[in-house]
């Protein structure tokens, strides 16, 4: 067992940290990037254990994935919309995203596969998203009642039209965005209300859009994707922002000043939201075209906050709350309950 001693800063904060990739980004750009015609490289990536699953997941179904020498790109050689016949079985350990954006892609193929992940994955909800691809035609085996493991007996998917709960996970409208250029007849999505995470939608469409897709509508009215072939090119992932909002709120309490380069205002990561909330709370934030600094302020202030859009900073912004001068109160995450966050 390694044992590492951490000791409290001599003074204020005064760093630039380069954070490592968006994971988010990596495993959409993954599976828009293996559907795609061509090759395509991912430059930033993510190279982490939710980002390896994907990674060998997608090998483990025939799609060829590589890590580049010195620069640490994936580049990977797209299937143009039809994925490798079965029987396969994949892994997503303990990958929500990999899961998720997966078993509709699983459906789109033809012959058996078989998706499972470790214990804990185990326990995370599949339910909707296998009632949707029901809904649509496809055939999918339960073993654990709506959790992994799952079997899909593939037969490619016509599409049509969908609705799904918006209150769970955006992960599972995500995964049927992400398939849907492959389907016949494209497909459109309903969500019922209320919708969390919706940033992270915008995130997935983004990703879409950068491959030469196009998702029609909004999350309100209605999500719309015609049948077509995502292009192959190559596509720079910015760093993560959940991983620097660790170091933003470092700042926020010790004082000083910490710099993220490669993060932007204009990034549709929505974990953003973050620095609103601490400049909420007295920090404050310079805004670059290429990078983001938060610097400390004199007082730390209590907030009330809804972090329904934001869920995965609840925890963050909770260590930084201990230290502020009045409550704080954080409301609109009861759904991180079937997230690996509860």
């Amino acid at each position: 067992m390694t044992t590492r001693l951490i000791e409290p800063l001599p003074g204020t904060l005064d760093a630039t940290v380069v954070v490592p990739g968006s994971k988010s980004i990596t495993n959409r750009a993954l599976v828009v990037a293996a559907l795609a015609e061509g090759t395509s490289v991912l430059s930033g990536a993510l190279h982490a254990d939710d980002t390896d699953a994907m990674a060998a997941a997608l090998s483990a179904l025939g799609v060829k994935v590589s890590t580049e020498a010195g620069t640490g790109a994936l580049r990977v050689e797209g299937v143009s919309g039809v994925v490798p016949a079965g029987p396969a079985d994949l892994d997503a350990r303990l990958s929500g995203t990999t899961a998720r954006f997966l078993l509709p892609l699983l459906a789109l193929g033809s012959g058996r596969y078989r998706l499972d992940g470790a214990p804990p994955l185990r326990r995370r909800p599949m339910g909707p998203l296998v009632s949707a691809l029901t809904d649509l035609g496809a055939e999918v085996e339960e073993a654990g009642r709506d959790h992994l493991p799952l079997t899909v007996l593939g037969r490619g998917l016509v599409g049509g039209s969908v609705r799904l709960p918006g209150s769970m996970s955006s992960q599972f409208v995500s995964g049927l965005l992400m398939s849907a250029p492959a389907m016949a007849r494209g497909l459109h999505v309903e969500l019922e209300p209320p919708v969390v995470s919706r940033p992270y939608l915008s995130l997935t469409t983004a990703t879409m859009a950068a491959f030469g897709v196009t998702v029609e509508g909004d999350v309100d009215q209605g999500l719309t994707v015609a049948p077509g072939v995502y292009r192959g090119r190559h596509f720079e992932i910015e760093p993560d922002a959940s991983a620097a909002s660790y170091f933003f709120a470092a700042a926020a309490l010790c004082g000083g000043r910490v710099r993220v380069p490669g993060l932007s205002a204009t990034s549709a990561q929505g974990d953003l939201a973050f620095l609103d909330i601490l400049v909420a709370m007295g920090a404050k934030v310079h805004r670059e075209a290429a990078a983001l600094e938060v610097t400390g302020g004199d007082e730390l202030r209590g907030v009330d906050v809804d972090m329904a859009d934001c869920s995965d900073m609840a925890q963050t912004l909770a260590a930084v709350a201990v230290f502020a001068s009045s409550p704080t109160r954080i409301r609109g995450i009861g759904f991180i309950r079937a997230k690996e966050t509860d």
